[in-house]
């Protein structure tokens, strides 16, 4: 484990600086940077896309902490477990706690983790620690979609661009949704690899397109696996891509048949 003094956000010039740690974690895509401090996650590094593994690599693969995590910071120790379940024992993540972020993009004032947390988990509404809902109108439209994602899109589901604009409460910002995933800190924790094109296409990624698709892929065969135990209130509030491409396709097929009828 590495550490360095990095200064805070720009939001909070004239604060000290904090003590940012640095840990690598071995995965099954490959070697995972995480960066933070004492009061939470900067940011999640993926592989440079020339040095990921094969797309059928083999997503129950062991996960390593480089260098063990006695020495790292609780926020850093939390993602690491976070993103061992993930790749293990993806039943596990819900369970686990997730660590708070410490990046400016992310944070609102002193927002409370178990605020964060209790969003992470799909509540309705919920409230921070000052007392503020967590989408007022002083938000910037970035961050705004990166929490309905972690809030809104679960694990194995998928949504256009579009959708997750209208999730966001703007139909027509598909582009800047587009935007607001390039600027995601923290990928696989931050689902952005499952925003897809409306055509179904994967569509760009940050870690590169075999990555996205990787990742997409494991999650599709780990919720079958995890299926039999999952409950009908565990089903997503919004029609996923996939299903609205399945509903498409049928719909046109049904108009075809109805028209050599005639």
């Amino acid at each position: 484990m590495a550490s360095r003094l990095v200064p805070k956000a720009a939001a909070e010039e004239g604060g000290s600086g904090c003590m940012e740690s640095h840990a690598v974690l071995l995965s099954p895509v490959g070697k995972l940077e995480i960066l933070g401090c004492e009061m939470g996650l900067h940011e999640i590094k993926l592989p440079q896309p020339g040095t990921l593994p094969s797309s059928r690599a083999e997503p129950w693969a062991a996960c390593e902490l480089r260098g063990g995590a006695e020495e790292l910071p609780e926020p850093l120790r939390q993602c690491a477990a976070w993103l061992c379940a993930y790749f293990c024992e993806p039943g596990r993540t819900a369970s686990l706690p997730m660590p708070p972020f410490h990046h400016p993009l992310l944070r609102r004032g002193n927002e409370s983790v178990v605020a964060f947390t209790k969003a992470c988990k799909g509540m309705d509404t919920w409230i921070n620690s000052a007392g503020e809902k967590p989408f007022s109108n002083t938000d910037s439209f970035t961050r705004q979609v990166l929490w309905t994602l972690l809030r809104d899109v679960k694990f194995g589901e998928a949504v256009s661009y579009k959708q997750l604009a209208d999730l966001a409460g703007n139909s027509r910002a598909a582009r800047a949704v587009g935007g607001a995933m390039r600027s995601n800190p923290i990928p696989i924790m931050i689902p952005c690899h499952r925003v897809i094109r409306s055509s179904g296409q994967a569509g760009n990624y940050g870690g590169g397109h075999v990555l996205k698709e990787w990742l997409l892929s494991h999650e599709k065969l780990q919720k079958e696996k995890l299926a039999p135990c999952c409950s009908s209130a565990n089903q997503p509030r919004h029609k996923t891509t996939a299903t609205w491409l399945v509903t498409s396709s049928q719909s046109t097929r049904h108009n075809s048949e109805q028209k050599k009828k005639r």
